[in-house]
């Protein structure tokens, strides 16, 4: 489980720490207090942050979000090759089962 300070969230999410300390008095986000200080669990923070259109606006612009294009793998030698990534099928519901079959057949 990863845990982050209020002030690791603001900076992460691009929010105030005021904001942080809100929806950990609304409870809105899972945290617990280690050594006097608070400890966001990252996930619900995630989860927040998602049903909030600010916060997750600011995400997308001031928070970790803005970093994403920076990420992206532009170098072909770097990237993997389309043909060494497996292509994956859905399944194919044509097939009948027969093993699921529940007919009754008389016993000889």
């Amino acid at each position: 489980m990863v845990r982050v300070s209020i002030s690791e969230a603001a900076r992460l999410f691009g929010v105030n720490t005021q904001t942080v300390r809100r929806a950990i008095q609304a409870q809105e986000v899972t945290y617990v207090i280690v050594a006097g200080r608070y400890k966001i669990n990252f996930e619900s923070l995630v989860k927040w942050s998602q049903h909030h259109t600010t916060v997750r606006n600011k995400l997308a612009q001031k928070g970790i979000g803005q970093f994403v294009d920076k990420w992206k793998i532009k170098n072909p030698l770097f990237s993997p090759n389309p043909k060494s990534v497996p292509k994956i099928l859905p399944p194919d519901t044509s097939t009948t089962n027969t093993a699921t079959d529940t007919s009754t057949k008389p016993l000889a």
